[in-house]
């Protein structure tokens, strides 16, 4: 049983259809994982085992009738603690959401359970999801596998470390600027990013609607597959036959390499190489508007996601983390025509970047510019802290601007990712192309 919490979701799924793992047991031993594990409060904001117990239950008699519903049906998953679930606390990570207990389930996890998932209970995040680094205050600071520390990463922070430290086989986090894909990187993981509008945010409490999206964190691109099919109750992409073969990626250079540290610029340019080493061709790319899109994100997120929270912060501000706070009153002094002039400015540099990326199958650039950040640090220094949080989500922030599909793998360096981008519709490609990666990373 103890192998069970280090098998991919995958394996977990096709053992139970093998007859060789029953639900229940797996379920209960995640369970006994969690509670018995020291950093199980810094983890999950609260289990629910009542109701993955009576998941596994109804998955286990389905295995035994040979009536499976999906490759993960009876297969335990964590949830980020902004999807809802009914007759259970979703807050957010943010006392400002105190005991607010919606009356029904996100359309995500209502989909993923009809599935045959196993709801394992909710994971700790940023405040609100918006911070990139996963130091949260208010509730707890979930803990980075590879330095104890350090930071995690944000804001699926607790999603990462529920698959990082064995205590869920898969997460489902979201990400508005990075909040899958850098705490995947920084806890060596594979997290997909879905482009806007792919997977529903029905019954998930929002940052900024224009940019949210939701997406699984897990150890194999294969799972990260399953995990989308989970979400959206569809068919997963079929990764048979990958190859990078005949692929030809580009290498960004506008903005993703400034200030970069020197593991991050390393490990990116070793697994670049072993990428080309398995046939993939690479060339560099410059996007100079690109920099102009970067500039706006002041405007469009702070924006947006004051606009969305203004009446409950400003009705009890004492109760949020102080660099959270500011962070969205930012969005206090921006005006309609310079959010408006924002969007139409980002809407002609996608039209731009749509062009100029349409004959590569894919963009690369490093995940993470920088190293998880020390946490004692970041507290004595507010200067430092503000300028890693800008840092930490600088990378992947072009993702969302530029409003792409996006994948990060491990490289096989600690806390050191690796992204592939597209454009909207090509999560399928992307997790074809991830696989091949990852066997060319391995």
């Amino acid at each position: 049983m103890n192998d069970w919490l280090k098998q991919s979701a995958a394996d977990l799924g096709r053992g139970i259809a093998a007859g060789k793992i029953d639900p229940v047991a797996l379920t209960e031993a995640q369970l006994n994982a969690i509670e018995g594990h020291p950093l199980k409060d810094r983890i999950y904001a609260r289990t629910t085992p009542d109701r993955a117990l009576a998941e596994a239950k109804a998955a286990s008699e389905r295995a035994r009738l040979g009536l499976l519903r999906s490759p993960l049906d009876g297969v335990p998953v964590s949830w980020k603690d902004l999807f809802d679930t009914a007759g259970v606390a979703t807050e957010s990570g943010s006392a400002l959401l105190k005991d607010r207990i919606p009356a029904t389930d996100a359309k995500v996890l209502t989909t993923a359970t009809a599935l045959g998932s196993v709801c394992l209970g909710k994971t700790h995040m940023s405040e609100l999801a918006f911070s990139g680094l996963g130091y949260n205050p208010i509730t707890n600071t979930p803990p980075c596998v590879n330095d104890p520390d350090a930071l995690p990463g944000g804001s699926s922070s607790g999603a990462a470390a529920s698959v990082a430290f064995g205590l869920a086989p898969l997460a489902i986090g979201s990400d508005t600027g990075g909040s899958v894909r850098v705490p995947s990187a920084w806890n060596d993981l594979v997290g997909l990013k879905t482009a806007h509008g792919r997977v529903s945010l029905e019954g998930t409490v929002p940052l900024c609607a224009s940019f949210d999206t939701v997406g699984p964190l897990a150890r194999t691109v294969e799972d990260a597959a399953l995990g989308l099919a989970l979400l959206e109750g569809g068919k997963p992409a079929d990764l048979r036959g990958a190859t990078l073969k005949g692929r030809k990626m580009a290498i960004l250079q506008t903005s993703v390499f400034d200030g970069i540290d020197d593991a991050p610029r390393a490990a990116f340019e070793s697994a670049v190489e072993r990428m080309k080493a398995a046939g993939l061709a690479v060339e560099p790319l410059e996007v100079p508007e690109l920099e102009e899109a970067m500039m706006l994100s002041p405007v469009v997120f702070p924006g947006e996601a004051y606009g969305t929270w203004r009446e409950e912060i400003e009705a009890a501000p004492e109760k949020m983390f102080s660099e959270i706070l500011k962070r969205f009153r930012q969005g206090a002094s921006v005006t309609a025509p310079d959010f408006v002039a924002a969007w139409l400015k980002l809407d002609e540099v996608r039209a731009i970047w749509a062009k100029v990326t349409a004959r590569f199958d894919a963009v690369l650039c490093p995940t993470a510019a920088i190293l998880p950040p020390n946490l004692d640090r970041l507290l004595s220094d507010e200067e430092y802290y503000v300028k890693t949080n800008l840092m930490a989500l600088r990378n992947t922030r072009v993702g969302n601007l530029m409003g792409q599909a996006a994948l990060t793998l491990p490289t096989g360096v600690p806390s050191c990712g690796i992204s592939l981008m597209a454009g909207p519709a090509s999560e399928e490609r992307l997790l074809r192309l991830g696989a091949a990666a990852e066997a060319a990373l391995a």
